[in-house]
C-alpha cells in the first residue's frame, strides 16, 4: 500500500476502504468495490474521490477476490480499471508507485480474463469505457531494491505489500525470496519503533517466504501487531490478508 501526505477527505476514503477490505477478509463475506458509489447529488465528486483511494490502496482494493480466487462483479472491475487508467504514474515516479501500479494492471489482467481466455475489455465507469490491462507488459526494473540495507528493504517490501499474494512471481517477489532474515529484522525493528504499519506488510511478505527464522515468533508476532496497531484500518488489512495467506488463502 503506498502511503501519501493526502488531504484529510482522501484519507478518510482511504482509511474507509481498507477498513471495509479487512472486515470482508475478516468475516468471508461478500465486498463490493463499488457499492460506495452512489447515483445521488454529488455523486461525481464521490466517484472521484473513490478513484482516488483506489490508487492509493493500490492493487489490494480487490484483494478479496484475488485471495478467494473468485471473480470480481463487472463494476467492480470496472472501477479498478478507471483508476488504472486515470492515475498513471508520472515519468518522475518513485520506484514504489511504479511497482504499485504495475500490480494493479497485472491484478487487473487476471480478474478481467475468462477462463482459458485473454482479457475481455474494461467496461465503464463514471461515463466512458475503460481499457483492461490487456496486453502483459514487462516488468518494472528492481535493480533499485536488490542490494539497499535491510533497514530500506523493509521499508519498501512493506509499501510493496500488495504485491506478496499467493504465487507472486516478479521480481520484487525475487528480492523478497533472497532476504528472509534481512526482512525478519526489519520486521522486528518496524515492532520495536511502533511502525505498525511497517510491521504488519512485512509480516505479510514473511508468511510466503521459506527461511524465516523459527525464533522470528511470526504468528505470534503478527497477533502483537494487530492487537497494538489494529485501530488503523490499513494495519488491520494488512494483517487479514497475512493470515489469510498463511492459511492458504483457500476459496
Amino acid at each position: 500500500m503506498e502511503q501519501s501526505s493526502t488531504s484529510t477527505p482522501l484519507s478518510g476514503a482511504v482509511q474507509d476502504l481498507a477498513s471495509e477490505l479487512a472486515s470482508a477478509l475478516r468475516s468471508g463475506g461478500r465486498f463490493r468495490l463499488a457499492a460506495g458509489v452512489s447515483e445521488a447529488d454529488g455523486a461525481e465528486a464521490n466517484a472521484g474521490l473513490t478513484l482516488a483511494a483506489v490508487r492509493v490502496v493500490g492493487a489490494d482494493a480487490v484483494l478479496p477476490s484475488v485471495l478467494r480466487r473468485a471473480p470480481a462483479e463487472a463494476d467492480d472491475l470496472a472501477l479498478f480499471g478507471r483508476a488504472v487508467h486515470v492515475y498513471q504514474p508520472a515519468a518522475d515516479a518513485s520506484p514504489v508507485s511504479v511497482w504499485s501500479h504495475w500490480a494493479m494492471k497485472q491484478t487487473l489482467r487476471r480478474l478481467d480474463a475468462p477462463p482459458g481466455g485473454a482479457p475481455s475489455g474494461g467496461g465503464s465507469f463514471g461515463g466512458g469505457a475503460v481499457p483492461a490491462a490487456a496486453d502483459s507488459e514487462a516488468e518494472p526494473q528492481a535493480a533499485w531494491l536488490a542490494d539497499v540495507p535491510w533497514q530500506v528493504l523493509s521499508h519498501q517490501l512493506a509499501l510493496l505489500a500488495p504485491l506478496a499474494v499467493p504465487d507472486a512471481e516478479c521480481a520484487v517477489a525475487d528480492v523478497a525470496r533472497d532476504r528472509p532474515v534481512d526482512l525478519a529484522r526489519g520486521f522486528v525493528r518496524a515492532v520495536r519503533r511502533r511502525d505498525w504499519l511497517q510491521a504488519a506488510g512485512a509480516g505479510r511478505w514473511l508468511v510466503l517466504l521459506d527461511g524465516v527464522p523459527a525464533t522470528l515468533g511470526l504468528e505470534a508476532g503478527l497477533e502483537f501487531v494487530a492487537h497494538m496497531g489494529g485501530d488503523d484500518p490499513r494495519v488491520a488489512l494488512q494483517v487479514e490478508a497475512a493470515r489469510h495467506l498463511q492459511a492458504g488463502a483457500r476459496p
